[in-house]
């Protein structure tokens, strides 16, 4: 059962109380008009000069950050990156609360063990299994001047709780003219591909919520980045959906910094620069894509290609992805979610835009079927190396 009387009683909800700065979203700028149009040139020349002093600048509202080099990194996997940014946060504001379905004794994946030992059971609970109440909760506790971390055990049940985010949390600071938010509110979701989910243990559900003004999107794509964006979204002064990619909560592992840091949102980063190609994605898709970007440097003719991991998808970072198309003139985006009516779409049709005379190439898509997610056939569902490396080759002869 919710410990509510507990709840209402929690140190710091009261003195943190007032609504957290009222932040609206910036709104991506125009195509920059130009009656230029760019030569066409061959796949591993460089672009003439009059391209890049015509194309638009990469300014973004923050630098693309570094990780911090204070204090000591050890190597954890993404799972344990998300469950030391949970420590962090309930030991920075005594009005955290993380609660969810079994986030008690850890979680199906244990991305929350030992928080109920370390912070107790008034601040780390279990919750009926009830996506609808977990999220109404949430809203309520962020309204009433809390940090509310919400988990939903898999992506593929966050669908009951849709109605909550969209109507209510998204909305709450824009009905109520400022008078009210829930600015505290994250939810936090498993999402993609296992390798052995089906239908309903697999699915990306991401764009649903991305085209809701009022929330904000992120997806990590390693552990470090995991834990600095889950922090940025429980400090964020707007409701977040934090999808984290399962397949990489135990095979991904790297150098995680100690301590507190964030990693601003709305800011992506580029893995590897190049010439020929921009490869785009988030989440798992982002190691895909660099994989591919390896093959492809290696192909009897090599094809450099940039990878960008949008890390954010709302709101995205159109200004870093249409640079680096003004750079290469060609584009390629990928996620594991069905093809038609998901975020690449809106990706290609921004671009397509802002970048129209410089492109050497139509954009392309390479995303998962339009089919309920597979068990047997997921390999074929899936967006793999080799799909990716075949766009890279076809959009580079276009």
């Amino acid at each position: 059962m919710l410990p509510f009387a507990a709840l209402a009683s929690l140190r710091g909800i009261a003195a943190r109380g007032g609504l957290r700065a009222a932040s609206a979203a910036s709104a991506l700028g125009a195509p920059a008009a130009s009656a230029w149009a760019a030569p066409r040139r061959a796949v591993g020349t460089s672009a003439p000069a009059a391209a890049a002093a015509s194309a638009p600048e990469h300014q973004q509202s923050a630098e693309e950050p570094r990780l911090p080099q204070r204090g000591e990194a050890r190597k954890l996997n993404l799972c344990s990156a998300v469950n030391e940014a949970l420590h962090v946060a309930l030991e920075a504001d005594d009005s955290a609360c993380v609660f969810g379905e079994d986030v008690a004794f850890g979680g199906v994946f244990r991305a929350t063990v030992g928080l109920q030992e370390r912070f107790g059971a008034e601040r780390v609970f279990n919750t009926p299994l009830s996506e609808q109440g977990i999220v109404g909760f949430g809203i309520g506790l962020a309204a009433a001047g809390g940090t509310a971390i919400a988990e939903i055990q898999f992506a593929d049940y966050i669908f009951p709780a849709f109605d909550q985010l969209v109507n209510e949390a998204a909305k709450m600071r824009y009905r109520s003219g400022g008078l009210f938010s829930c600015s505290g509110l994250t939810v936090r979701a498993p999402c993609g591909a296992v390798g052995h989910g089906g239908h309903y243990h697999s699915q990306s559900p991401e764009s649903y919520f991305a085209a809701v003004p009022g929330l904000k999107v992120v997806m990590p794509s390693s552990p470090a980045e995991a834990k600095g964006l889950l922090l940025a979204c429980i400090r964020e002064p707007d409701p977040c959906v934090f999808f984290e990619p399962k397949m990489l909560y135990r095979t991904a592992v790297e150098d995680v910094p100690a301590g507190d840091y964030t990693i601003p949102l709305g800011v992506a980063r580029t893995l590897s620069e190049g010439s020929d190609v921009t490869l785009v994605g988030w989440g798992a898709q982002v190691l895909v894509l660099a994989q591919a970007a390896k093959a492809a440097a290696a192909l009897p003719r090599p094809i450099s290609c940039e990878v960008i991991d949008l890390r954010t998808l709302m709101p995205w970072d159109a200004k870093a992805v249409a640079a680096s198309v003004s750079k290469t003139g060609r584009l390629i985006v990928s996620h594991e979610a069905p093809l038609t009516g998901h975020f690449g779409a809106e990706i290609t049709a921004r671009i397509a835009e802002r970048c129209f005379a410089r492109l050497e190439a139509p954009p392309l898509r390479i995303c998962g079927a339009d089919t309920p997610f597979p068990l047997v056939y997921e390999p074929l569902y899936l967006p793999g190396v080799e799909r990716v490396l075949e766009a890279i080759k076809a959009s580079a002869e276009y």
